[in-house]
């Protein structure tokens, strides 16, 4: 039977490793850059952990693990031959793989409370795993790169994660990214204004598809949620909302000016925008956009979201938002929080089609032993032994050359890989360096060759 992988997972061969290193590598330079501290959280949690944290939906998608030896021992036999899969799970399954970095996130802080010091700046840059259906930019496994900070209702957070999100795509060189950037409280208030805060996520989910649908397609989708005529009518202007930030902030203000809640988005937004214009962002565009409604169960205050640039056709590339009590779900009540995230599967993809992996290089060694001569081997693997305490990356080409075939197999070894700097022979103490590049030879001591490697 011809091995495989299970679907919704990929191998990645030496290139796609060293590409992601590249992307993780600016990320975390950027994380640790803006003060964030790195933690990491095991691969699976206790399943009341995570079961009930993510909607119906989510716990669906959770991967549930067995429980070690005879898992069946404890299981109900009513329910096992009613074949009641649900309600069993519970019985056979105490643990599961993480869904994603946050809910651990908040788990990790209400349990070592009394050692963080807050505001705790964190990032995270490990696996995930969701039982999805697998399909193009969508995997059963992918990497999760997150920022938080929890402690602080500072309005400054926000900004400076705007910032973050700029110097790492102008770092990977997408230099023309869209942060666009909403309020919860506007959308409330946008559904308090207009008589629908019953409908909120309703409203709200129509309203995301705006770009999708066009406008017709969103009043229909309102209708038949129950939205009257008469409410739509009155969000009409948000259908073409255009303009500077400022001209849309002006808008809102007008709009929302019998809601307390919408006001109060309004001018958190505004502090933002206001100061990004004062501090000028390097290559990104920061863009109001009221129609922004992403997890909206969650979020509490502003919500973000990154576009990748116009000329590559692709999802969100980045996203999130502040909430309220993220850990409250454990018991540690008015710990507010705001973080970010990046979609490093998505990122590569970018870069991939813009071409903007060419500076990336492979690991490998700089210099390479060929292996033509059993008698000098030792000599070798002691000269390489002192290469390497040096820092130079070397390499010793295992199998003998005993005819004219083998050694042009190591030499297309070398050119394959694009080595650099080629040992050919060992005379007692003196070694033979070919610099691959300009083809000229050398004769140099143990000494001299540290020295040309350096």
């Amino acid at each position: 039977m011809k091995p495989s992988i299970p679907k919704g997972t990929r191998d990645f061969s030496p290139t796609e490793v060293a590409n992601r290193t590249y992307i993780i590598n600016t990320i975390k330079t950027a994380f640790e850059t803006f003060g964030f501290q790195p933690i990491e959280t095991p691969s699976f949690e206790n399943s009341s952990t995570l079961m009930g944290k993510y909607g119906e939906e989510g716990d669906r998608l959770i991967f549930k693990i067995l429980n070690s030896g005879d898992f069946l021992k404890k299981a109900d036999d009513k329910l096992l031959s009613e074949k009641q899969s649900l309600k069993v799970t519970s019985q056979i399954s105490e643990k599961a793989l993480r869904y994603d970095l946050t809910v651990p996130f908040a788990r990790y802080v209400v349990q070592h409370q009394n050692d963080i010091t807050f505001p705790f700046k964190r990032y995270q840059v490990q696996p995930v795993w969701r039982a999805d259906r697998p399909q193009k930019g969508r995997f059963r496994e992918f990497f999760q790169c997150d920022a938080d900070v929890v402690g602080s209702k500072s309005l400054w957070q926000e900004v400076e994660f705007i910032q973050l999100y700029d110097a790492v795509f102008s770092k990977l060189g997408l230099k023309n990214t869209t942060i666009k950037i909403n309020n919860r409280k506007i959308l409330s208030g946008i559904a308090e204004v207009i008589g629908a805060q019953d409908k909120l996520i309703d409203f709200t989910v129509a309203l995301d598809k705006l770009d999708k649908i066009g406008k017709e397609g969103v009043v229909k989708e309102m209708l038949s949620k129950g939205i009257t005529q008469e409410a739509i009518d009155k969000v009409a202007p948000l259908f073409n909302f255009d303009g500077t930030n400022v001209d849309k902030l002006a808008a809102l203000e007008n709009m929302l000016q019998t809601s307390t809640e919408g006001i109060n988005g309004v001018e958190e937004l505004r502090f933002v925008v206001n100061t990004i214009n004062d501090l000028g962002l390097e290559t990104a565009n920061l863009d109001v956009d009221v129609t922004l409604a992403r997890g909206l169960n969650y979020y509490t205050g502003a919500i973000f979201e990154v576009a990748a640039p116009k000329e590559v056709k692709m999802g969100s590339i980045g996203g999130g938002g502040r909430y309220d009590d993220l850990t409250g779900i454990f018991g540690l009540k008015d710990v507010s929080g705001v973080g970010i995230s990046f979609g490093l599967d998505r990122i590569y993809l970018v870069l991939e089609e813009l071409g903007l992996f060419k500076t990336v290089a492979l690991p490998k060694p700089k210099v390479v032993f060929l292996n033509f001569d059993e008698e000098t081997d030792l000599a070798k693997m002691k000269a390489i032994t002192t290469l390497r305490s040096n820092n130079i990356k070397s390499e010793f080409y295992p199998d003998l050359a005993t005819s004219n075939k083998q050694q042009k197999k190591q030499w297309k070894y070398i050119s394959n890989r694009q080595i650099e700097f080629v040992v050919t022979k060992l005379n007692e103490n003196s070694f033979t360096l070919k610099n691959m590049n300009s083809g000229e030879q050398s004769e140099c001591s143990i000494t001299e060759l540290i020295d040309k490697l350096k």
